[in-house]
């Protein structure tokens, strides 16, 4: 194969990443509207306090709704009474078997009081299981409520087009959120009335023993009890934090696994790395926060349920001294360590962990709407939202007016904004595995410095191949490939790799401001002149032209394939490389858009490289690669017309198509 020629334009500077875009997490409801709210929506802003939000969306929604079910409260009330009446007899069962029966020398009497506190237990279990079977009338209507919001919310956002994977994230709210809450808040109820009438036959048992044990028992016991209650909003605080970082990571991880291909081309691995790390480092550091107040709910575990039992004993003497009795003692030891101490145990497990996973859960199902659109909303997305060591900013900020040309894109360090390098092939050769037959075989090329090149061919002949070599992504069998003189290595091996791009046909772009996304790899930033000038020169307009501009919050699901490219070929035309490779980058693009696209990389200084499947693309090119398999063909598309028939032909499908 050889292919040779020398002619001359500018073509523009790029370094790009693409791939998949990530996919949109799972969102909330707006009350009473359509909308969602997913985690990759609206965060709430750092001065408020997000358990604090969630509360005051959640409760005032719970109080009508456990209002119109008196009826199912008051029966639970009265089934949890025969579990009080259990406990209470517990304690003032074994005290009176221990008095009255044991110590008095009538072990009948006492076999007769522990027989009367087995009835108890057997009682309490009945009254258990009724208790779960009226559950499921508090349960049921909360999940069918939350079943209604989320469908009727998904259609009224599918009929608004305000989210292109409504249906996605509806079934994940179904089949999991909805079954999680409704779980939670049976959990909820149960632990909470558990404890209620637990602490309530405490009480009264203790009093009946005698008053001066409730003086021991209950300093420790309401100290405790504050302490978890104080601690409550920050654990819920945390455990959001926790959930919405290991989201955050999840969906980056997703994002940047979509786009590796282009990552590694671009020689971006480290800013990739710096982006992951950052979010790595948040989870962490939620998980540790999550930690600390976890051991604050043991530690009032440990006041509340614990502490009094050390205080019995150590007061024994003192309480012997004012008339407590031996049995009495007992009975108090009874109801602290068999009905007291497992209530607040699950109780703070209970709140605690499930607690304020369901407020989590509620927040998202019944928050605040996400945007209709990119940029509605100055809160940063949770999903992929990039920190600031992930994406800097520019340091000029200032509102400025688009140029009628273009302004210089940056150049890379130590080298001039006019450097176009040249691209030589000697006999290049590739093949997928030994034994295989060639892709590339033999192929001497010579691409001018500056010059614009269009590569054609059928379907699987190598196009895609040709530039995974140049690129540095493939390592060719034999032969060399020089860029501007010098030998290509893979790009994480290459100093040199930051001045050539290669742009695939799936636009990597990840949640975050459209300007993190534009300067992705600018690492030491841009002027607001020169984004606002990418921005233009592509025909990505309407997307900074949202409210916020350039600082418009945008997610990756909600843009369309073609926005996504032309986000890809912005950031591309604003970064410091001299070789584009464009390989079918604007196959998502209408004709007109993709003629300004590829005259934007034509009139700004570099080598372009495109990969055409439209037959204006080719026309617009200095010279016209045309790959068969069998040969290379070079030249103008007026001699491809009389040289090669592959071309020929591929001119006649393009035509009639």
């Amino acid at each position: 194969m050889t292919a040779a020629g020398r002619e001359r334009t500018t073509a523009g500077p790029a370094r790009s990443a693409t791939g998949a875009a990530p996919s949109a997490a799972d969102g909330a409801l707006r009350p009473g509207a359509g909308g969602t709210n997913p985690d990759d929506g609206a965060a709430t802003p750092p001065a408020t306090d997000p358990a604090r939000g969630a509360l005051r969306r959640t409760l005032p929604p719970a109080v009508p709704f456990l209002t119109r079910r008196r009826g199912v409260l008051l029966r639970l009330g009265g089934w949890s009474l025969l579990e009080s009446a259990q406990t209470f007899l517990g304690g003032y069962a074994v005290a009176a078997a221990l008095d009255r029966g044991f110590l008095a020398g009538r072990p009948g009497v006492g076999l007769v009081w522990l027989a009367l506190a087995a009835a108890a237990v057997v009682a309490g279990g009945t009254a258990t299981e009724r208790v779960f079977r009226r559950l499921a009338d508090l349960v049921e209507p909360l999940r069918d409520g939350l079943v209604r919001r989320v469908v009727s919310s998904a259609l009224s956002a599918a009929v608004a087009g305000q989210r292109r994977h409504t249906g996605h994230a509806a079934v994940s709210r179904l089949t999991h959120q909805t079954e999680a809450a409704r779980d939670g808040f049976a959990g909820l109820v149960m632990v909470t009335r558990s404890f209620v009438f637990t602490a309530a036959g405490v009480v009264a048992g203790l009093a009946a023993l005698a008053p001066a044990l409730l003086v021991v028992v209950l300093p420790p016991l309401a100290a405790g009890l504050v302490l978890f209650a104080a601690a409550l909003r920050p654990m819920a605080t945390r455990q959001r934090d926790f959930l919405r970082t290991d989201e955050e990571l999840a969906a980056r991880l997703g994002s940047d696994v979509a786009g590796l291909r282009d990552i590694v081309a671009c020689g971006a691995q480290a800013r990739t790395e710096d982006a992951a790390g950052s979010l790595v480092d948040a989870q962490t550091r939620s998980a540790r926060a999550l930690a600390r107040w976890a051991a604050v709910r043991t530690l009032a575990l440990g006041v509340a349920g614990q502490a009094p039992v050390v205080l019995l004993l150590a007061t024994a003497p003192w309480l012997l001294d004012r008339g407590v009795t031996a049995g009495e003692l007992l009975g108090a030891l009874t109801y602290l360590t068999q009905a007291l101490l497992p209530a607040l145990n699950t109780l703070m497990n209970g709140l605690g962990a499930a607690g304020t996973r369901l407020l989590v859960i509620l927040d998202r199902l019944t928050g605040p709407g996400e945007p209709s659109a990119p940029g509605s909303t100055p809160a940063e997305a949770a999903v992929g939202r990039v920190p600031p060591r992930a994406a800097p900013r520019p340091k000029s900020r200032g509102a400025v007016t688009v140029p009628g040309r273009p302004a210089p894109p940056v150049a890379p360090p130590g080298e001039s904004g006019d450097a176009a390098p040249g691209l030589e092939l000697r006999s290049l050769s590739f093949s997928y595995g030994p034994g295989a037959t060639p892709v590339i075989d033999g192929l001497d090329l010579l691409v001018e410095p500056g010059e614009h090149l269009a590569v054609v061919g059928p379907s699987g002949i190598g196009k895609s191949t040709l530039f995974g070599l140049v690129a540095g992504l493939l390592v060719p069998d034999r032969g060399q490939l020089l860029i501007g003189g010098r030998p290509v290595h893979r790009p994480d091996r290459d100093a040199f790799a930051a001045g050539r791009a290669l742009i695939p046909q799936e636009a990597y772009v990840f949640g975050g401001s459209l300007r993190d996304n534009l300067l992705y790899l600018c690492p030491d930033g841009a002027p607001t002149a020169s984004v606002e000038a990418a921005v233009h020169a592509v025909g990505l307009d309407r997307l900074a032209h949202w409210p916020g501009g350039l600082d418009t919050r945008i997610d990756p699901a909600a843009l369309s394939e073609g926005e996504r490219q032309l986000v890809a070929l912005a950031r591309a035309y604003l970064a410091p490389a001299r070789l584009v490779l464009l390989d079918e980058a604007t196959c998502h693009l209408d004709p007109a858009a993709e003629a300004r696209a590829e005259r934007a990389f034509a009139d700004r200084p570099g080598t372009l490289l495109v990969i055409a499947h439209r037959l204006s693309s080719a026309r617009r090119a200095d010279r016209v690669l045309v790959l068969d398999g069998v040969t290379a063909t070079a030249g103008r598309h007026e001699e491809l017309l009389e040289r090669s028939e592959t071309y020929r032909d591929l001119v006649g499908h393009w035509q009639a198509g």
